[in-house]
Parts: C-alpha cells; structure tokens; sequence
C-alpha cells in the first residue's frame, strides 16, 4: 500500500511558521485534518534547524498535531534534540527525517532510531556529495547506511530509503537513475526496504502548471518500481488521482490505461512505448512528453508540454 506524507506544515511557509511562531493549535490543526481528509495517511513536521528552541517547538507541534488528527508523524528538523523530543510524545511508530551517510548524523540518529524503535529516513548521500548513478545510489545504502543502522540496533524494517530526487531543470540526468535505484532497491531484500523521496523536488524551478505534471508523472513512474511512500501535497488532486489509479489498478479511463502501462514498464524495467499515447488527448499527450523528460531523452525547457 503506498501512503503519501503529507509536506504541508513546513516552516518554510510564512503562515505555518506565524502559527508556529505564535502557538496557535487551531491553524497547525487545520492544516493537519486537511491533508488527512484529501488522503495523506503520515504527516510531515518540519521545524526548520531551529537550535535553541528545537525540543520545546517540536514537542508541542507534536501533540498539537496529535489531538487533532491519529496518523503516524514524520519528525523533519536537523536538530537531533529537538528530533528525540518529538519521539517521546509520539502515539504511533515516528519517523525521523533524516540522516545521511555522514558519520556524524549517523553516529546521532540511528541509535535514536534504535532507542525509540522509529523510523528513519536514509538518503544515498555522503558528505563528499550525491552520485548521479543508480549503481553508486545502492552502494552509498549498502555499504554506508545499512552497516551502520545494524551496528546501532535498528530494525531494517524501519529504514526508509531515499535515493534523492534531484530537479530536472539543470539536473535531469538524475531522474531515471533515481527510478532505477528504486527498482534496484526494492529487489534487494526479503521483506523489501521501505523506499521514498521528496516528491516535489523533481520540479524545483519549473513554472507552477509544469511543477504538477512532472510530480504527477515521476510519481506513477516511481510507484511502478517500488516506491511506497512519498512527501507531496495531497492537496494536489490530480496527483492523489493518479495514486488511486496506480493502487488500485484502475484502468477504466483512457489515461488510466496509459499511467498502469507507464507503470508496470518502471516494474519491469523496460522502456516505456509512448506511442500508445494519444497526442490529441492532452493528458496522454502530457504522459508521453514528460516521460522523455524524465528519462533525459529530452532536454528539459520549461514550455516542453508545449513543443
């Protein structure tokens, strides 16, 4: 079952860092009901770094998030007190977004992650920086992160791994590496690693009507391969459309035929026929043009849906 997290309340947005800022329960509550009921099943908290007043920020997020709505709570903050904070108020399995393969931050959080029997997010980054390939994505998780969450006591079960999507625009040639790790990754192991991503990062920089598509489309592509959860904006309808059409393997509708089909190519690892694409229907027409983007057999430009 893919479970979509709910990115929402970020403190990067002025009126949640105001009702942060301010202690107002009644706005972060709102926002917290909001994307359950558009269909987020796990919340999303971001603090920011927030190094002095992290612990106490976290802590009363966290239980006014939670006398509003009973999902499970992604901790996002780089403030590793402020992370165990919110763990000892959290009802349901947390988890802890996140660490990478720096020593440091993993020396932290995975015997936090241990500790508290939570969570954690595993990006397939090491200091020196982030590879393009998929193959050095599995090593980074093979030979970084994974030996060291068992060595601190986490349960595999409980790694969720993000092999980072990167935007297309400047970027792109991560995107099908990114689809493939998923594929890789997901092969791996009996019972399967967890495996996710920041959704809306593939469209940083893209104009608004163009940030959606490319979510959308990279999102079924990354279902397809494995991927089951997800940081996005459930608000976002057709996107959650698109999840429901996938999960359900709905394909009662003309593009319901083409996202299955897109997405058991991205099972299978084999390249996906846009020709079965209608180029007179908009949306098919949208499938096939983005998914030549997100494979880098197109250059990006950001009026490409209208080429």
């Amino acid at each position: 079952m893919f479970r979509g997290i709910g990115e929402c309340i970020h403190i990067i947005n002025k009126d949640v860092r105001a009702a942060i800022e301010g202690r107002d329960k009644a706005f972060i509550q709102d926002k917290a009901k909001s994307q359950v009921e558009y269909g987020a099943k796990i919340l999303d908290l971001n603090i920011g770094p927030q190094k002095k007043a992290g612990p106490e920020v976290m802590d009363w997020l966290v239980k006014t998030v939670q006398e509003a709505v009973d999902v499970p709570l992604s901790l996002d903050t780089t403030n590793p007190e402020a992370i165990e904070a919110g763990l000892k108020v959290c009802k349901q399995q947390p988890i802890i977004n996140s660490t990478n393969a720096d020593p440091a931050r993993m020396s932290v959080l995975f015997p936090l992650a241990a500790k508290y029997d939570a969570n954690i997010i595993t990006l397939t980054l090491r200091a020196t920086g982030l590879p393009v390939s998929a193959d050095a994505r599995v090593g980074i998780l093979v030979e970084d992160l994974m030996p060291a969450a068992e060595e601190a006591g986490v349960k595999m079960e409980n790694l969720y791994v993000d092999p980072l999507a990167m935007t297309v625009n400047g970027t792109q040639e991560h995107a099908p590496e990114v689809v493939q790790a998923t594929f890789v990754i997901k092969q791996m192991m009996d019972p399967p690693l967890h495996m996710t991503c920041g959704l809306s990062n593939v469209s940083n920089g893209a104009p608004e009507d163009v940030r959606k598509v490319l979510n959308r489309i990279y999102l079924v592509m990354l279902m397809g391969a494995g991927m089951d959860t997800a940081i996005l904006d459930p608000f976002d309808d057709e996107l959650m459309q698109a999840i429901s059409i996938v999960e359900k393997r709905d394909d009662s509708t003309p593009l319901g035929k083409i996202y299955l089909a897109l997405a058991d190519a991205c099972a299978t690892g084999e390249d996906f026929d846009t020709s079965m694409c209608d180029v007179n229907d908009p949306q098919q027409a949208e499938v096939a043009k983005t998914y030549r983007i997100l494979t880098n057999k197109l250059i990006y430009a950001h009026n490409y849906l209208k080429l």
